[in-house]
């Protein structure tokens, strides 16, 4: 396998689904001449073309709106969000359009949009442009919402979810994009809903997404030097969201720590923890504990923020406690 960071991955993805299927396009503020925020589309436009690659106003309303309607109309197109705050800008055409029109049209028609939005705090952007509100998408039946934590995930999901005929809101960290990762060569697909254990371990299970992935794999690496070992779990998809292994594994560990990025009120963690209280209550031999990002909005200053973000001495503390 190749490694590759999870930027190249991305396009890569991208980049083979747009060669193997000419519906494909993608539209998006500055994807075209600058080749993406993040680099992302780089070198679309030149081979694609602006048919294929459209540059759009700064108006994310009517990015969802027109690739809700391309969808539509039988094309394939991956709209990307500059930022997933900016997504709030389009939450009509997202969970009223995108979410919902297959049901309202009785399946007669599908919509096979890609809403690609880049989120997460630690770049010292300030409150409006950090926040993680995966849970807020994942909220809506009709929308599937994946985000993966590393490199070779972020690639099959993607192109699974381009391959999709349901929307998908492609949530991606912009902290993990120069994360580097093991990555197949030949043609591979990951499928959406479908979560995975990421590290083995027999003492708590560690349930996380994203960035939080990585969070807790170097916590596991901690723990494991003191003679714990930690089982991690990677949801990978919030909706639908398989609890599958997170319960097989609590069931073995009986002790369980959910770790997410975005606020603990309201989260993934409190839907996560209320699925293995009410699948799994006999097996809990400690309180399911939640790590979670401090419930204020994020400080510009880099010291500060850091701070109210999870970390894996965050995560340490929380196993110990549990234990």
């Amino acid at each position: 396998m190749a490694i590759k960071t999870m930027r190249e991955a991305i396009s890569e993805a991208l980049w083979e689904e747009m060669e193997r299927d000419e519906r494909v396009v993608i539209l998006g503020e500055e994807v075209g001449l600058w080749g993406g925020t993040y680099a992302v589309t780089k070198g679309f436009y030149d081979h694609f073309g602006p048919e294929r690659v459209r540059d759009t106003p700064i108006a994310e309303g009517v990015i969802v709106g027109a690739a809700n309607g391309a969808a539509m109309a039988g094309l394939r197109p991956v709209a990307e969000l500059m930022t997933i705050n900016f997504a709030f800008l389009a939450m009509d055409q997202i969970v009223n359009h995108s979410a919902k029109l297959h049901a309202m049209f009785g399946g007669q028609m599908t919509l096979p949009v890609v809403i690609r939005a880049v989120g997460g705090g630690g770049r010292q952007l300030g409150s409006t442009h950090s926040q993680t509100p995966d849970v807020v998408f994942a909220h809506f039946p009709g929308l599937k919402v994946v985000s993966p934590g590393t490199p070779h995930d972020a690639k099959g999901l993607l192109k699974s979810a381009v391959r999709s005929i349901d929307p998908v809101m492609f949530i991606e960290n912009a902290t993990l994009y120069q994360m580097r990762g093991e990555v197949p060569e030949d043609e591979y697909l990951e499928p959406i809903g479908v979560s995975k254990v990421q590290r083995a371990g027999s003492d708590v299970t560690l349930i996380s997404y994203a960035k939080m992935l990585q969070i807790s794999l170097q916590a596991g690496e901690r723990l494991a030097a003191e003679g714990i070992e930690a089982e991690v779990v990677d949801l990978r998809t919030l909706r639908p969201l398989d609890m599958e292994p997170a319960l097989a594994s609590f069931k073995r560990t009986n002790r369980a720590v959910i770790v997410e990025e975005g606020w603990c009120a309201y989260g993934v963690g409190a839907e996560v923890a209320a699925r293995l209280y009410e699948e799994a209550f006999d097996y809990a031999d400690a309180p399911i504990r939640r790590v979670a990002q401090r419930e204020v909005p994020l400080p510009y200053n880099r010291d500060l923020e850091q701070q109210m973000l999870p970390g894996v001495e965050d995560v340490v503390e929380m196993v110990r406690e549990v234990l």
